[in-house]
């Protein structure tokens, strides 16, 4: 497992204007929009291209496009969906599809609700959004679901990661082709597993449900 820690200064400031208890909910989604842009830049690095020939107004010349199959972008359902506005700006010619997990709050294990993905994704590059890799149960078992129906290689995209999800993730995923990319590692986990010092409910504060 590979894990890129985006700490542009950028980066490094609107994720403090987020933690902000204050910060009302249109601010945070707008914030959270602008943040993933930036953080899909650094995941997708490693998206595959293929050779293209194009005729510029002075010469012929050789680009790239994006390769099929086209990448698949996987929102975890609900907080995941305030991150895909941002993620497609950056990636408009990529495949959306979703998928439902919840937390239960006293086990912290994950459970899915709702799924709405291709059957087969062989040979596909996949980006798993998801604001905050807290316990690190959802996020593996998101990953998981994508391998196991033929993914290639995975890259999760997380706001905030805590040390004990990322450990959660590596020991649940070890071996695999999957990376992490993160706006900031933040201390640890407190006893209802939440990020510390973290920025709350990435989904009630996008919604306004607080």
């Amino acid at each position: 497992m590979r894990v890129h820690v985006a700490d542009h200064p950028l980066i490094t400031h609107k994720l403090t204007v987020l933690r902000d208890v204050k910060t009302p909910s249109p601010v945070f989604r707008s914030l959270v929009e602008e943040l993933m842009t930036l953080l899909a830049y650094e995941g997708t690095r490693n998206v595959r291209v293929e050779p293209v020939d194009i005729v510029t107004p002075v010469a012929p010349t050789t680009g790239v496009r994006i390769a099929d199959p086209k990448p698949l972008i996987v929102p975890i359902l609900r907080a995941g969906l305030g991150m895909l506005e941002g993620m497609v700006k950056l990636l408009p010619s990529a495949e959306v599809g979703f998928l439902g997990m919840a937390r239960n709050e006293e086990t912290l294990q994950p459970t899915t609700y709702a799924e709405r993905l291709p059957d087969d994704l062989s040979d596909r590059q996949c980006f798993v959004l998801d604001p905050m890799l807290a316990t690190g149960g959802s996020l593996s078992a998101a990953i998981r679901f994508l391998l196991d129906r033929g993914a290639t290689d995975v890259t999760a995209i997380c706001i905030l990661a805590a040390p004990e999800g990322l450990a959660a993730v590596e020991q649940a995923l070890h071996g695999l082709d999957v990376s992490i990319v993160v706006g900031a590692v933040d201390e640890r986990l407190n006893e209802h597993g939440y990020i510390v010092p973290g920025l709350g409910d990435a989904g009630d504060r996008l919604y306004g449900t607080v």
